[in-house]
């Protein structure tokens, strides 16, 4: 009997707007645009939810933003920002499976069907992970199947929770009003419309033949989903590059005393998980962020493998010691190690990932 899925999808609520107003409190509350100038045919990249209550959405000119809503307060987006909390999410993914595929910065799928643990008791973990490391509220859906992961993670944003199991899905799907339906667009969903198919139980009377007439080769994923049916593997579309650990402290560190016991800590987590999955690096990384939101990061290569806490808390507490910034008080602190080492009988495959220094600002 084949083993069922345990599928889970992580949805980012309000993502770009959520690190603008983590960033700036004094955002707090207010309806948030990220996107361009209204006065420059700019366009909504994303919105808080306060927004939202305005009609405002992503990929909106800005200018009929503005006229929904005058008192928004317009934000340019910072990619980097983005960027950075995405790969810190994408780190957590990673501690609860290797099948993890991204959609984009904001939404990824796992496959946690090999994970021993119930997959509710996972989202509610990674959940809570991502938060306390990020500040950034996420909702998930967890079924067994991808389609379902995705509408499960939709019905109760923001910072939502919803399972979907094998009984309660053909009832959920039969209420599904059409337009909420992961694949159909505006343009599919007036189609349907006119054709009289307003939820998934008027969709669900539909025989193939007639779906492929009306709608080509999407009339076979049609007739599929609405009957619970998604074969789709999670595919992961990247190669894992790096291990790591970081941390947001809950007030900044002056004293590098401190430093250095949190570096001790991170250290051994590292070299657990290294030992783990059967793998040695060669290159580590750490990175410390100031209470100013300043970023430096320092990584040093070395010729031979390692895989030991004795060895990456050594190097770490040496590359903080040397490039810590004087009278600077620290808000977040990790260490990454790459150039991993897989070894796979006789086989080793090494990956390449940093030059032997390299320091960035930012």
């Amino acid at each position: 009997m084949e083993r069922i899925k345990k599928i889970i999808h992580i949805d980012m609520d309000a993502f770009f707007a959520a690190v603008e107003i983590r960033d700036n409190p004094k955002l707090r509350g207010k309806p948030v645009v990220v996107g361009g100038d209204p006065k420059r045919r700019g366009v909504v990249s994303t919105c808080s939810y306060q927004a939202r209550k305005f009609g405002i959405h992503s990929a909106m000119s800005a200018a009929m933003a503005y006229r929904l809503c005058p008192q928004a307060v317009f934000v340019r987006p910072r990619f980097n920002a983005y960027k950075e909390a995405s790969q810190q999410i994408l780190d957590i993914f990673f501690n609860y499976t290797e099948l993890v595929e991204p959609m984009s910065l904001d939404e990824a799928y796992l496959d946690v069907t090999k994970n021993n643990h119930y997959a509710t008791d996972i989202a509610k973990e990674i959940k809570a992970e991502i938060y306390r490391k990020t500040k950034l509220t996420a909702s998930a859906g967890v079924s067994f199947n991808k389609f379902l992961a995705k509408i499960a993670s939709d019905m109760k944003k923001p910072d939502g929770l919803v399972v979907i199991t094998p009984p309660k899905a053909q009832k959920i799907l039969k209420e599904l009003p059409i337009g909420k339906f992961h694949g159909i667009g505006q343009a599919t969903k007036t189609k349907m419309q006119s054709l009289g198919i307003e939820y998934g139980k008027d969709l669900l009377k539909w025989e193939l033949p007639a779906l492929i007439r009306y709608f080509g080769k999407a009339g076979n994923y049609f007739y599929n989903v609405v009957r619970g049916i998604d074969n789709r593997p999670v595919k992961p579309n990247r190669i894992r590059k790096s291990i790591g650990k970081e941390n947001t402290f809950a007030y900044d560190l002056e004293d590098i005393t401190e430093m250095n016991k949190y570096l001790r800590i991170c250290s051994g987590e590292i070299a657990t998980r290294l030992k783990i999955k059967k793998v040695k690096a060669k290159t580590i990384t750490v990175k410390i962020k100031y209470a100013d939101f300043k970023i430096q990061t320092r990584s040093i290569s070395f010729n031979h493998n390692f895989h030991t806490q004795d060895f990456i808390f050594s190097t770490s507490k040496k590359i903080l010691n040397q490039h810590l910034k004087p009278q600077r008080k620290v808000r977040l602190l990790g260490i990454s190690v790459s150039n991993l080492v897989w070894k796979n009988k006789s086989e080793q495959l090494i990956l390449p990932f940093f030059k032997k220094y390299s320091l960035t600002d930012s």
